[in-house]
């Protein structure tokens, strides 16, 4: 069973075999791969496990996906499913059972939403999101009813719950999504009123300003080092590169350019739906050059793309859990570090903190360090920074050399933190 690149070109050049058929897996995607019988018929399909049990799903024939970058995009969504402990093949043939014996079910509508709108209007990173809490929280609830039946009390009962286990911002991404899936079947004329209009978030959201000391950095970098394989050197990269978590823990060998230290997130895993180039400093490449490589059983033989995986086939996943391990020996450090300090109290010390104040710590390091605001905005990948209105327009600037001096000046800062000594002296870049 080959792995390759499935490009387009690659995709309608490749020959059907003399007799039975042949697999062609994807080099980009671990598991979505192309079948290819004698007859010259070819089908998409995707492999994954649910439950411990492995599951082949057909998403369709050539003739009726003919681009590779939606085939990739069900596969993808295929997967997310899967991940999140949900069956895609049986949740699919449950949505279709519906819509036939209840087209008026709130799930029936919500599928028909996602199909003829949010899909072709929403990024897909939103749209896959939008099923997969769907799937969790609102279908095992309202699936069979009646949309219109639907009343105002049923949403904050439904929003309590999600609120009630811990919770509370995801009941106000619920909210935020079903506002929207009800004004669009307001619309189309399915319902009469909007249940939720004007319903207030449970939640009131405060914007976080954590970043991580000096000190903290270091006992960081030590706990990381004890936590080892493989959250130890993602969580690593997660500050050397200022790049989102899933982006992170999805990194595939085959966006990476050692040479040229650039590391390349193609436009479909980018939260932006925009491709990013990422600099590699010396720091991020020391790590990822150590980092080990594992064949699986995908390709008898052959090693995974990903390079964070335990399987092959997904990237890692459990991210409270090692976060809680990180912590604890962060607070095993510090307490090594202080005398007769108890846990409480070194953890105290610590303080609490999620993965995503890395991103914040580099950001905020990388402005002390002279970092111009609009390189750090390109560094982040965001779509609408300090360059706004006809600016953000007519600058096409890519700031690719400024970015590199400073992603590598926080770099060193952070080699200078964790291995201090004469040879780490930090220069402040000049604010371009």
């Amino acid at each position: 069973m080959p792995t390759i690149a499935l490009t387009q070109r690659a995709v309608d050049t490749l020959k059907a075999p003399p007799s039975g058929r042949i697999e062609y897996f994807d080099r980009v995607l671990p598991g979505f791969g192309l079948r290819v019988a004698a007859g010259g018929r070819k089908s998409w399909f995707v492999m994954y496990r649910v439950g411990g049990k492995k599951v082949r799903e057909t998403l369709g024939t050539l003739p009726l996906i003919p681009k590779v970058e939606k085939a990739r995009d069900l596969a993808r969504d295929s997967l997310q499913q899967a991940q999140a402990g949900l069956h895609p093949v049986e949740q699919r043939r449950a949505a279709k059972r519906v819509a036939a014996e209840k087209p008026d079910s709130f799930r029936a509508v919500a599928e028909l939403y996602i199909e003829r709108y949010a899909s072709k209007n929403t990024k897909p990173a939103t749209w896959r999101e939008l099923r997969r809490q769907l799937e969790l929280d609102v279908y095992p609830k309202w699936a069979d009813r009646l949309i219109c039946g639907i009343t105002r009390h049923d949403v904050a009962e439904l929003l309590d719950r999600i609120a009630d286990r811990g919770a509370p911002i995801q009941a106000n991404r619920t909210l935020a999504r079903l506002r929207t899936l009800f004004n669009w079947a307001v619309d189309r004329e399915i319902i009469a009123v909007n249940p939720v209009t004007r319903m207030k978030r449970p939640a009131v959201e405060k914007e976080r300003s954590r970043t991580l000391t000096d000190d903290e950095i270091r006992l960081f970098w030590s706990g990381c080092d004890q936590l080892g394989w493989p959250f130890g050197p993602m969580c690593k990269l997660l500050l050397l590169t200022a790049q989102r978590r899933t982006e992170v823990a999805g990194m595939r060998w085959s966006e990476l350019n050692l040479n040229t230290r650039q590391w390349t997130i193609p436009r479909e895993r980018a939260k932006n739906d925009r491709e990013h180039a990422v600099h590699l400093t010396d720091l991020a490449v020391e790590v990822i050059e150590a980092l080990p490589r594992f064949a699986n059983g995908v390709g008898k033989g052959t090693q995974p793309d990903l390079v964070f995986t335990t399987t092959g086939e997904t990237h890692v996943s459990g991210y409270s859990k090692a976060k809680d391990r990180l912590d604890r020996h962060m607070v095993d450090i510090m307490r090594s570090d202080l005398v007769d300090a108890g846990k409480d109290a070194a953890k105290a010390a610590i303080g609490e903190w999620i993965f995503h104040d890395l991103r914040r710590t580099a950001t905020t390091g990388m402005a002390k360090l002279n970092a111009a605001p609009h390189v750090v905005d390109r560094i982040l990948n965001h779509v609408s920074g300090t360059i706004r209105g006809v600016a953000a327009v007519y600058n096409r600037h890519a700031y690719i050399e400024e970015r590199k001096a400073a992603l590598d000046t926080w770099s060193r800062y952070v080699e200078s933190l964790v291995r201090p000594g004469p040879a780490n002296v930090v220069q402040l870049a000049a604010r371009a």
